[in-house]
């Protein structure tokens, strides 16, 4: 039996320019976010209580709770918007339709049975409120001609709603059945983001014309401003009220959070002002932010979550990162506690720890895209698409120096020989190049289209896995391959190669969603019949005792064999990640980490029966 023992969530998609939407739970320390596909929920007080929504066919955009906490709106670029249960199964209670271009942002009314949602579409429909159980229209909502970023609804009766957009208007609706009341031109650039306070008597507006202007909830008057002398030097993007209505915090393109004390006269004093550290370049931006009950969280452009604590604003964060893009490398370490590296195509390697989660980011000197990453204890080796191949020095959270070697080709895989990690087999698309710490020692062309490679832990052997399905064996000598044999078995292009910690098997996957497991000594089929997958084997692992292999596929699954039993006898991870599985590895005999499209790394405990 396997079960979900851990999930280091991935971050908040964002945009440059652009504001992002993050929500909380009425009650608890839960928030909403999306990333691509995937809803998450992610509970502030413990980083590794994460839950995934991905029944979204397209990119996700916002999501909301509603105000019992007991269902949660969605809605993606497609202008559909889901309304499922917050709770379990996460089971779907309504989808409409509701625009016909991207939804920006949506609101529950107070009582929960009108939502609001506004965004981008053909003709006049940018914004659209209707009930939350049969999607019928409630009012007509005109007044903008351009795309409506962000909508608010008052907490309190009478009600009302507001709405901003990329016109430089803010519009005040009355209702219900809603319709147009007035529309303020206070702001001279793009308005991203309006939000009333929790009593309903005001409600405030951000833009990127760097101002704030705080407006009348009942009759939607101009009542003031933040003061402009100690105020944002760059865009606002995101507002939020803290729950008691006397502060707001935003967030802006300077890459700082500001807290304000709104007086009752409508205007805001600044009270304080939250950095906290960074790379200093464009990620550190700040583009969303919530103020959840004591915490008050802020998203930067780069995806990393920074959690100030209300009660005392001069603590340091606690900083939540990981990653935005598809986790294609994952590698664990042997030291005690176990580390795992998880690196995307976007050059991002994230270093967790397992039982605490995120540990830190490892910058390198040489930014550059990641394609195959192999690590061994005190290095990692990563390959790109410029044909370089990186050996960099792992420090404890951060890389040392880093040495480039230019094999002329693009690599498509690399293998390091575990017993000796200077020696490196990379495959190109006509061969492979033999690497000795940062020399290029021998570049071989084999004859045939090279898919996939794997050398032996001590470095005597390597198998050479082709376009056509064939396995070819070569021992090593010196820095020459010979071939030995050549096994054929597998009905489609080799993806994927991998000896056994013991060496006396090894295992290969192919594109035609078959695995294999070898006698390296006989060079005979150790176990067959493992065709479960219904798309191709991307990723492949064995445990540390060489019991179980693990390999994952496209098709979302994992699914683990003992060798010594039957491969109809397999446990089988179904839906491991959303969009199919990238990486696998073992951190110990009983646990499995996966990583995939969805961005997210898990955890599995493994219990054979």
């Amino acid at each position: 039996m396997t079960e979900l023992a851990e999930t280091y969530a991935c971050v908040p998609s964002t945009e440059r320019g652009r504001g992002v939407l993050i929500s909380g739970h009425p009650k608890t320390n839960k928030i909403l976010y999306t990333n691509n596909r995937s809803i998450l929920i992610l509970n502030l007080d413990n980083p590794l209580d994460v839950s995934v929504y991905g029944e979204h066919g397209y990119q996700a955009t916002v999501a909301r709770y509603s105000p019992n906490g007991e269902w949660i709106a969605s809605a993606d670029v497609s202008g559909t918007v889901r309304i499922w249960g917050a709770y379990n199964d996460h089971v779907l209670k309504k989808e409409f339709k509701v625009l016909t271009g991207r939804i920006d942002d949506l609101q529950w009314s107070p009582d929960g049975l009108r939502i609001v949602a506004s965004g981008d579409g053909k003709g006049k429909s940018l914004v659209r409120a209707f009930m939350w159980d049969s999607g019928t229209n409630v009012g007509e909502f005109d007044g903008h001609s351009r795309r409506v970023l962000s909508c608010a609804f008052k907490p309190t009766r009478p009600f009302r709603i507001v709405t901003c957009g990329e016109d430089f208007l803010v519009n005040f609706y009355e209702g219900p059945p809603f319709k147009f009341k007035s529309s303020h031109r206070d702001h001279s650039n793009f308005v991203n983001c309006v939000r009333f306070s929790p009593d309903g008597s005001k409600f405030i507006s951000v833009s990127s014309d760097k101002k704030g202007i705080l407006f009348d909830g009942k009759t939607g008057e101009k009542i003031g401003q933040f003061s402009s002398e100690d105020g944002h030097k760059g865009s606002i993007y995101a507002v939020s009220w803290s729950p008691n209505g006397k502060q707001v915090l935003t967030v802006s393109a300077d890459k700082s959070a500001k807290v304000w004390e709104i007086c009752d006269d409508g205007s805001g004093k600044l009270t304080k002002t939250l950095t906290s550290s960074g790379s200093g370049g464009v990620d550190d931006m700040l583009v969303g932010c919530l103020w959840q009950n004591d915490h008050l969280v802020t998203v930067s452009l780069g995806g990393t979550i920074s959690i100030f604590s209300a009660i005392d604003l001069d603590k340091s964060p606690l900083k939540i990162a990981g990653h935005m893009k598809n986790v294609t490398s994952l590698s664990v370490l042997k030291n005690v506690p176990k580390t795992i590296l998880s690196s995307s195509y976007d050059g991002l390697i994230i270093k967790w720890i397992q039982g605490i989660g995120y540990s830190s980011k490892l910058q390198r000197k040489e930014n550059t895209q990641i394609k195959c990453l192999a690590a061994a204890e005190e290095e990692i080796v990563t390959s790109g698409f410029d044909n370089k191949i990186w050996r960099v020095r792992l420090l404890d959270d951060h890389c040392g120096d880093a040495d480039s070697i230019d094999v002329g080709n693009q690599p498509k895989d690399i293998s390091l020989a575990l017993l000796c990690p200077e020696l490196a087999l990379v495959t190109i698309e006509s061969g492979v190049v033999m690497l000795r710490g940062t020399k290029v020692v021998s570049t071989i062309n084999l004859g045939f289209a090279v898919t996939a490679s794997a050398i032996a832990p001590d470095g005597s052997e390597a198998i050479i896995g082709g376009l056509d399905g064939k396995l070819h064996i070569y021992s090593v000598t010196g820095d020459t391959l010979t071939e030995e044999a050549v096994l054929e078995k597998h009905r489609g292009a080799i993806s994927v190669i991998c000896y056994s910690p013991d060496e006396s098997m090894f295992a290969s996957g192919d594109l035609n969603r078959e695995a294999v497991v070898w006698d390296r000594v006989s060079r005979e089929v150790k176990l067959k019949n493992m065709l479960y997958h219904t798309a191709r084997i991307n990723c492949l692992a064995w445990s540390p005792d060489s019991s179980m292999v693990a390999t994952g596929s496209l098709d979302t699954c994992v699914i683990i064999y003992e060798i010594d039993k039957p491969a109809s006898s397999r446990m089988t991870i179904k839906g491991a990640h959303l969009g199919g599985v990238y990486g696998l590895a073992f951190a110990d005999d009983h646990s499995v980490v996966s990583s995939g499209e969805d961005a997210c790394v898990r955890v599995w405990r493994v219990n054979p029966q």
